[in-house]
């Protein structure tokens, strides 16, 4: 049985005894192929809401800075509270706690570029961009990190919608050259650490410009320029498209989100095998829990090397 199948066959066990709590799971350390037509079991994730204060930040340039309604992004089920004690906090935290390691730890010094990791899924509206967002909002509550995400779903970018702010210039204006520089494209935010990359405008040439040179040297810049931050890219679908392989040359680590009773293992394998073999890689699952209390999501995770 392969590292996805346990990983799988894990969450289907991992039933919270009490409706009240979460789970979390761990995987194996190796990731394998083997044939297998199971999907996995359950429903799509719906978040429960937490607490969301917005602290104050100076822009770090001469641009608009990005305001997030923190209102409206408690109403959609964002975390990013310290004092927070949600389950959906907690499963991240989890989550983080073994990026970070492998990105500062002694795994950094065997991955490329460690401290660059690629969300992304197996198919589209499978949670990769929430689970992005989430992500990028627990680790701006670590005391000595910052976090860059990046809206690298240039096919379909969702950052600025999920966010609620207006598209700005960002990632392929960069690519095409028609910025100075990169601050150009980095935007601060109200948010304590978290500063944004949008997409930008639409291009036809995108696989071309993902697998350029000037993205080679962006990803090498982003990797060594500030050694306490982590860079989060929100990646296209891997199955049917070419950008995300592409990227994945760049970064140290991955992160696949998988639906349940919707992700067939054999979908999740397909696409693991198209991503860099020397990566480290996570999946993690949605989960939608019903009990008498109501509904309440989890995301299950497990974690290994993708070449062991």
């Amino acid at each position: 049985m392969s590292t996805i199948e346990k990983a799988l066959a894990k969450q289907k066990l991992a039933k919270p005894k009490d409706a009240t709590e979460a789970n979390t799971t761990s995987a194996s350390d190796d990731i394998n192929t083997h044939d297998n037509d199971d999907v996995v079991q359950s429903s799509a994730a719906e978040i429960s809401k937490a607490t969301a204060p917005i602290t104050t930040e100076l822009a770090s340039n001469n641009k608009d800075k990005i305001i997030l309604n923190g209102e409206r992004l408690h109403e959609r089920g964002f975390i990013y509270s310290p004092d927070s004690t949600h389950h959906i906090q907690e499963e991240f935290r989890h989550i983080k706690r073994k990026l970070l390691n492998n990105a500062f730890g002694l795994a950094s010094q065997t991955l490329h570029n460690s401290n660059l990791i690629m969300v992304t899924s197996s198919h589209p509206n499978e949670g990769k961009t929430y689970v992005a967002i989430n992500l990028a909002l627990s680790i701006a509550l670590e005391q000595n990190k910052t976090v860059l995400l990046i809206d690298a779903d240039v096919l379909r970018p969702s950052l600025h919608r999920e966010l609620e702010f207006e598209s700005k210039q960002g990632l392929l204006e960069y690519l095409l050259d028609e910025v100075s520089s990169l601050s150009d494209i980095i935007y601060s935010t109200n948010i304590d650490n978290l500063k944004l990359i949008p997409a930008g405008k639409p291009h036809h040439l995108t696989n071309e410009l993902l697998a350029s040179e000037r993205m080679e040297s962006l990803a090498k810049e982003l990797a060594e320029r500030y050694p306490d931050r982590i860079v989060i890219f929100d990646c296209p679908p891997i199955l049917g498209v070419t950008e995300t392989p592409v990227l994945s040359d760049l970064v140290g680590q991955a992160l696949v989100v998988v639906e349940e009773s919707k992700t067939r293992t054999d979908d999740v394998k397909t696409a693991v095998s198209q991503l860099n073999s020397d990566i480290a890689l996570g999946l993690v699952m949605n989960k939608t829990i019903r009990s008498n209390k109501g509904v309440y999501g989890y995301y299950g995770y497990g974690y290994g090397r993708k070449n062991q």
